[in-house]
């Protein structure tokens, strides 16, 4: 049982809570029984080699081992979709797509307003009008985007400049010691859902102001921040050299601004759009870029990880409740197969066809079982004073 699967990871949960909980049903399960046993012995006879460690301590370290398991790229607790799986010596698979595959995404974002984080688990920077904005603008915005481009990790992220987290400067107020370094990433397309562009049909509610220990809404604080507010805007080679040869724009003026006593409507417009990239690209970013390049601001409210490589939501990826609601001589064999064969197999079929040969046999177990235990309970029975007394009386009728 070694090699790679991929598994909806539904939103609302870490990838580090989702793997481990897979991990546990992986690990109390008979189908990794027999390379679960292999690895202990082979732990054990490692660990025993070790002088500082007592008996008793790599027995109780090989007794807790569990089924190795690994995933080959983060998806945050907002985001759902598609997450590669490592098992065995599957884990050694990881890195491709961890740094070189492609990924497609689905997003939904707000506009007008831009956060800490690039997404609605953040605090508002900056809110911006939104009246400006027509379905012709967002179409026309995609395009400029497309192809080789220069990206700026968001601030709230887990990179670091001298050896501190960007996100530390952001929360003290400080500029960045250096610019944070971009990377060089390609759109291959990004699809505009142009029957939601502007829709305010939605249910997503409008970020609400935090206020600071004085009373007034943080963003008025924020907002001056230049370490959340310093970033270059990029658009695509390919669309720079278009740019160039038809006279296009290859620059936005800066976002527009309220006037005094205007604000931004109770329900935001909302834009929607699926996007094939490559790997390293992020997509709060790309949703932060696209509202600036409207002269506006936006942020990501839905993600979801369609297609990594070759695993897709609507082919060959796994629910968790695969594993928890079949029996594991249902999921096991479906499981192995894809083991075996990668991303060819179609999990919904696959789990057909062994329902069909397998559920028989899983049913004709229980026939067996209740008839046994019905026997046994009448064996019990006879020993039993009532039932002699009945026997007896049947007997003499």
């Amino acid at each position: 049982m070694n090699g790679v699967f991929a598994v909806y990871k539904p939103s609302g949960m870490s990838s580090a809570k989702f793997i481990s909980d897979i991990q546990e049903v992986f690990t109390k399960s008979g189908v990794f029984e027999e390379d679960l046993n292999k690895a202990k012995s082979k732990a054990f006879a490692d660990l025993s080699t070790n002088a500082r460690w007592s008996k008793q301590k790599v027995q109780n370290r090989v007794r807790n081992l569990k089924v190795k398991i690994g995933h080959g790229g983060t998806l945050d607790p907002l985001a759902s979709g598609v997450l590669v799986v490592g098992v065995g010596l599957g884990t050694k698979k990881l890195q491709y797509y961890l740094s070189e595959c492609n990924k497609t995404y689905e997003t939904k974002a707000l506009l007008g307003l831009s956060t800490t984080t690039g997404d609605s688990e953040g605090e508002i920077i900056t809110k911006n009008p939104v009246n400006h904005i027509t379905k012709e603008m967002i179409l026309e915005t995609a395009p400029k985007f497309v192809g080789h481009v220069k990206q700026t990790p968001p601030i709230f992220s887990a990179l670091k400049v001298d050896g501190k987290p960007l996100y530390e400067y952001a929360r003290e107020g400080i500029p960045l010691p250096k610019a944070i370094k971009t990377r060089d990433i390609q759109i291959f397309d990004i699809k505009v859902h142009e029957e939601n562009s502007l829709s305010t049909e939605h249910e997503f509610e409008k970020l609400k102001s935090e206020l600071d220990a004085d009373g007034n809404p943080k963003e008025n604080g924020l907002a001056n921040n230049p370490t959340l507010n310093d970033s270059p805007l990029y658009f695509s080679d390919e669309y720079m050299e278009k740019a160039e040869s038809e006279n296009l724009p290859k620059t936005v003026d800066k976002p527009l601004v309220f006037g005094e006593g205007e604000d931004l409507p109770e329900k935001l417009p909302l834009i929607h759009f699926t996007s094939d990239v490559s790997s390293g690209t992020y997509i709060r970013s790309l949703i932060s870029d696209y509202g600036r390049a409207l002269r506006s601001s936006a942020y990501m409210v839905e993600l979801i990880r369609v297609r990594q490589s070759e695993w897709s939501l609507d082919k060959n990826v796994f629910k968790f409740e695969d594993f928890t609601e079949n029996d594991e001589r249902i999921w096991g064999p479906v499981l192995k197969r894809v083991l075996d064969n990668g991303g060819e197999v179609n999990v919904a079929e696959a789990f057909d066809e062994v329902r069909a040969k397998v559920l028989p046999v899983i049913e004709k177990e229980k026939e067996l079982l209740a008839e046994s235990e019905t026997k046994s309970d009448e064996q019990q029975n006879g020993d039993s004073e009532l039932p002699k007394k009945r026997n007896i009386d049947e007997l003499e009728s």
